[in-house]
């Protein structure tokens, strides 16, 4: 169960009991942020993309990830940041070492002979060759043969839902999916969508539309062509599901669909999303 801890508003002065998210590392993982006891929630007057997230190692596999920042709405209709420690989680455990490698016993040292032995003859014998360097011999952990590429992709952890209240949620929602889908380097997008919010990752371009008007024939024309003038594939996210021209559409122009439940866990709405699931990035 998450952490609660009290968090109390600045300007109000009301106190709410607020639980510590907890986000999925593609490690299969939990990441929690540490929230600083000593430091005092700030208000957010105006936020930004970029102040909306904040990188968190993973404990497990010390991989750093971005998550949501966490945040608070009060009531009285202040939004709350609530302030974290300056390490935002616990720090990888260190690897062990790998065992020394056995070191070669010493060749014989040869008779040392620098003038040479006389045989029975008064000359000198010739001395023996020297003996042949001993090979080290390699750790076990190291002698192995490198494992195969995999044939399938790799299976992921069950994706961990964060629940829609806000458009800002929706948004929310939809980065930690394409995240769990392995898009790295999620931001958002250079260009504005005509509806909605559109996301950028490597290789993808996200349209997320928070509204309660089900999405139209020319959002997803409008979000294929961007996607063709950066070379990229699309995905669109719409709260509200979409028009039946623009399901066909998308069927034609190769663009999954997906619909936001209040869960905030997107369900594939046509079978090029089905297939984006199943295979991943």
């Amino acid at each position: 169960m998450a952490e609660s801890v009290p968090v109390r508003c600045p300007a109000c002065r009301r106190e709410h009991a607020y639980a510590v998210p907890t986000y999925p590392c593609s490690c299969g993982a939990p990441v929690t942020p540490v929230l600083d006891p000593a430091a005092r929630p700030e208000s957010v007057t105006h936020s930004t993309w970029d102040e909306g997230w904040v990188t968190i190692p993973c404990g497990a596999c010390g991989r750093a990830d971005q998550w949501p920042r966490p945040e608070l709405g009060c009531p009285c209709g202040t939004v709350l940041r609530v302030p974290l420690t300056e390490t935002d989680g616990p720090a990888a455990p260190d690897a062990p070492d790998a065992p020394d490698a056995p070191d070669a016993p010493d060749a014989p040292d040869a008779p040392d002979d620098r003038n040479g032995a006389a045989d029975g003859n008064g000359s000198p014998s010739p001395q023996p060759p020297p003996a042949p360097p001993q090979r080290r011999r390699l750790p076990a952990a190291l002698s192995l043969p490198l494992p195969l590429p995999r044939a399938e992709p790799a299976p992921r952890a069950p994706f961990q839902p964060v629940t829609i209240r806000t458009a800002r949620d929706a948004v929310t929602a939809a980065a930690l999916y394409l995240r769990w889908l392995g898009y790295r380097d999620i931001r958002r997008a250079d260009q504005r969508p005509p509806s909605g919010i559109g996301l950028a990752a490597r290789g993808i371009l996200a349209q997320v539309d928070p509204t309660v008007r089900p999405a139209s024939l020319r959002d997803v024309e409008c979000l294929w062509l961007t996607a063709m003038t950066e070379s990229a594939g699309c995905v669109y996210f719409s709260l509200a599901g979409y028009e039946k021209d623009a399901r066909a559409c998308a069927d034609s122009l190769g663009v999954p669909l997906f619909v936001l439940d209040l869960t905030g866990t997107p369900q594939a709405a046509n079978s090029l999303a089905d297939e984006l699931v199943a295979t991943g990035a």
